[in-house]
C-alpha cells in the first residue's frame, strides 16, 4: 500500500516551473480554485506572475491555468484568495507596479549594494473574479498600507515599500483580515528585518464596488508583530486563526530556532507580548526559517504545520510535521494547547524542501497542498493520524495492532532470553533482474518499554538480538547518559539515541523507539515526549541509511544482560508506531 505521507504519491498542480503558495478556495459552483505564483525561471526571476487553476475532483486533475497577471508584465507574486458571500473571489498579491529593476541593498551579499530580485516590493493589490476563477478583472486595485517605523527606516525612507505575504486571509465578525509582512531591508538571508501587520476591511465582504473597499492597518502604533524581547530581527510569515471566543492566534517564523506566537483579544489592535511557541508540556517548539501555519478545522480543533528542528536558516524542510491543538480556558481568554508532533509528509531525498501549505476540508476528508518550489501537489491526509493528534491529551490505550511481543509487568523478573520475533524487512532486492532492483518497502518497527536505570554508565545493555558479527538490534546506554538503538544488517550499521537529560537515575521511564521506514527516521518518545534535540542538538530525530535491509539478527534476544536497573515491561511491534500511540502507551501506565 502506498504511503500517503510520501509526497510523490500526491497529485500535481500545474505550473510553469517555479511555483509557490498553492492556496485553495472552494467556489460556489463546487470546484477548488488554486492560486499560485509561478514562472519559467527560478524564484524571483523576471516573468514571475500569478495564475489560477480549477479542479472538480478534489485535486486529482486541474484545468489549464489562466493568468491573473501576465508573465510579460512586472513581477506579480505571493497571492492569497478570499471568497465573499456573493461568490466573488479576490486575489490579493504583491505587484512591482513601477517595474523597478534594482533597489539599494547590503553589500555584501548583494554585489555593488544593489538587489535585482523584485518580487517583494511595490504595492499590495487585488483583482477579482465573478465567474469562479475562470477570468479576472482587467483592473487591479491598490490596498493602502499605513507607513510604520520599519518602512521609514528602509533606504528610501518608506517611499518604496518592501514587503510580501504568505498568510491566508481570515474573517472575523464581519471583517476580513489580510496578513502582510513588512521588510526593513535586503541583505544576508535576503530580508534583514521584518515584522507583521494585518490589513482589515470592514466592507469587502459586502461591497460590490472595489473602489469603495476600505482598509485599516493593524496593530495600532508604529510597530508590528516582532520576536520576543531579546530575539532576532526576523519576524515574518504571520498566519492567524480565530478562536471560539473571537481571539486571534498568530504564529510566525524567526531565525532564533523557534517559532513565535501572540494572541489578540481586541481584533488585532493590540497583541500579547510575543513568545516562543511551546507544547502543552511546556517545552519549546523548534523550527527553522520556514513557513509554519496553524489552521482551525471545522470541528473546532487545530492543526499546526512545522519542521521540528532548531535550524536558523531556510534548509531542512523535509519532513513536514503536524501538531494537534485543542482550546483551553485561561483568565485572559482561550488559548491553544499543542500535542506532540507526527510526520505528515516527506520526500525520499532529504534535501527536498516542502513548504507553504494549505489545508482543505471536504466531505469529511482533509487535504494538504505543498510546494517544493518547482512541483506543487495535493495530498489527502489519513484522518486517523489527525484524530490521534487531537486525542493525545485523553488517550490512555495501549496500541495492539502489529504487537508481536508483549512482556507485561509482573512480580517475576524478566526472562534472560526470549525468542526474538521476526522484524519487517526495510528493503527488498530483486535478484532476478539484471539491475538487481531495490524496492523500498517503507515498513518499520518499534520497541516500547518501561525501564529504570540505577546508573547511566555507558555500555549497559537492555536488549540485544545481535549475532556474533553484529547483525541485529541492540539497545544500550551511552557516554552521554542516553539510551541508543543500534541497527545492523550485516552490511551497514546505524544508531541513534534519545536526548541527553531525558533519563534520570532511579526513575522509572517509559521509552518508545520508533523505526519509520517511510522517511527512514528513528525517533525516541520518552515519558510521552518526542525527543527534539533540546539545547543539545539541532535534531532530536535521526535518519538511517536507505540501504539498511533490516535489523533481524539472532533467533533469540538477550534481556538486560548488562543492566544496573530493571526492565519492567517490553513490547515489540512489527510496524512503526505513531507518536500519538507511543503517548497512549505511556499514559496507559505500567499495567
Amino acid at each position: 500500500m502506498k504511503d500517503r505521507r510520501n509526497i510523490a504519491n500526491g497529485f500535481e498542480i500545474p505550473s510553469e516551473r517555479y511555483c509557490d503558495q498553492p492556496y485553495i478556495v472552494k467556489t460556489d459552483d463546487g470546484a477548488w480554485l488554486c492560486l499560485l505564483t509561478t514562472g519559467v525561471g527560478s524564484e524571483g526571476d523576471a516573468g514571475q506572475h500569478i495564475v489560477a487553476t480549477r479542479s472538480t475532483d478534489q485535486g486529482k486533475t486541474w484545468s489549464v491555468p489562466v493568468a491573473v497577471e501576465p508573465a510579460d508584465g512586472p513581477e506579480a507574486s505571493f497571492a492569497v484568495p478570499l471568497k465573499v458571500p456573493s461568490g466573488r473571489i479576490y486575489c490579493v498579491y504583491v505587484h512591482n507596479s513601477d517595474n523597478l529593476r534594482e533597489v539599494i541593498a547590503d553589500d555584501p551579499p548583494f554585489k555593488g549594494g544593489k538587489c535585482t530580485r523584485m518580487d517583494s516590493l511595490g504595492y499590495f493589490v487585488f483583482k477579482y473574479s465573478d465567474d469562479h476563477g475562470r477570468s479576472w478583472s482587467d483592473q487591479r486595485y491598490t490596498i493602502p498600507v499605513r507607513e510604520m517605523a520599519i518602512d521609514r527606516a528602509n533606504p528610501y525612507g518608506g517611499k518604496i515599500r518592501f514587503f510580501w505575504n504568505v498568510g491566508r486571509i481570515f474573517v472575523s465578525e464581519g471583517a476580513a483580515y489580510v496578513p502582510l509582512h513588512k521588510v526593513g531591508g535586503f541583505g544576508h538571508g535576503f530580508f534583514t528585518r521584518s515584522e507583521g501587520v494585518l490589513l482589515k476591511s470592514t466592507n469587502i465582504l459586502t461591497e460590490q464596488d472595489p473602489e469603495k473597499i476600505t482598509w485599516e492597518t493593524l496593530p495600532d502604533g508604529d510597530v508590528g508583530l516582532r520576536t520576543p524581547p531579546g530575539g532576532g530581527p526576523i519576524a515574518e510569515e504571520q498566519n492567524c486563526s480565530v478562536l471560539s471566543d473571537g481571539s486571534f492566534y498568530c504564529v510566525y517564523r524567526s531565525i532564533d530556532g523557534h517559532p513565535v506566537y501572540a494572541y489578540s483579544r481586541d481584533g488585532g489592535h493590540s497583541w500579547t507580548e510575543p513568545q516562543y511557541k511551546r507544547y502543552a508540556d511546556g517545552r519549546l517548539v523548534k523550527h527553522p526559517r520556514a513557513a509554519n501555519f496553524a489552521w482551525r478545522c471545522s470541528n473546532g480543533k487545530y492543526l499546526y504545520w512545522f519542521h521540528n528542528h532548531g535550524g536558523r536558516d531556510y534548509d531542512d524542510r523535509n519532513p513536514a510535521w503536524l501538531c494537534g491543538g485543542v482550546e483551553a480556558d485561561t483568565p485572559d481568554g482561550k488559548v491553544i494547547r499543542w500535542s506532540q508532533p507526527e510526520i505528515v509528509l516527506y520526500d525520499d531525498a532529504p534535501h527536498i524542501r516542502m513548504s507553504y501549505p494549505d489545508l482543505v476540508e471536504e466531505d469529511g476528508k482533509y487535504f494538504l497542498t505543498e510546494t517544493q518550489k518547482n512541483v506543487a501537489r495535493v495530498h489527502e491526509v489519513d484522518p486517523t493520524l489527525l484524530e490521534g493528534l487531537w486525542n493525545q491529551f485523553d488517550n490512555s490505550d495501549v496500541a495492539t495492532q502489529g504487537l508481536v511481543l508483549d512482556l507485561p509487568a509482573s512480580n517475576n523478573p524478566m526472562p534472560a532470553e526470549i525468542d526474538m520475533p521476526e522484524l519487517p524487512a526495510l528493503i527488498a532486492i530483486d535478484n532476478t533482474r539484471a539491475d538487481y532492483c531495490m524496492e523500498n518497502l517503507r515498513e518499520g518497527f518499534a520497541v516500547d518499554m518501561w525501564l529504570r536505570c540505577d546508573s547511566l554508565e555507558a555500555g549497559q545493555v537492555v536488549l540485544d538480538s545481535r549475532t556474533e558479527n553484529g547483525q541485529g538490534l541492540c539497545l544500550q546506554t551511552t557516554s552521554r547518559g542516553t539510551l541508543e538503538i543500534v541497527l545492523n544488517d550485516g552490511r551497514t550499521e546505524n544508531r541513534w539515541d534519545c536526548d541527553p537529560g531525558m533519563l534520570e537515575v532511579g526513575r522509572l521511564h517509559h521509552i518508545a523507539v520508533i523505526i519509520d521506514g517511510g522517511p527512514k527516521i528513528i525517533s525516541f518518545v520518552v515519558d510521552g515526549k518526542l525527543c527534539d534535540g533540546g539545547d543539545y542538538r539541532q535534531f532530536g530525530w535521526g535518519r538511517f541509511s536507505p540501504n539498511l535491509r533490516g535489523a533481524n539478527g539472532a533467533p533469540q534476544a538477550k534481556i538486560a544482560p548488562a543492566l544496573n536497573g530493571q526492565l519492567r515491561s517490553l513490547r515489540i511491534y512489527a510496524r512503526y508506531l505513531r507518536t500519538s500511540e507511543a503517548v497512549g502507551n505511556y499514559r496507559a501506565g505500567l499495567s
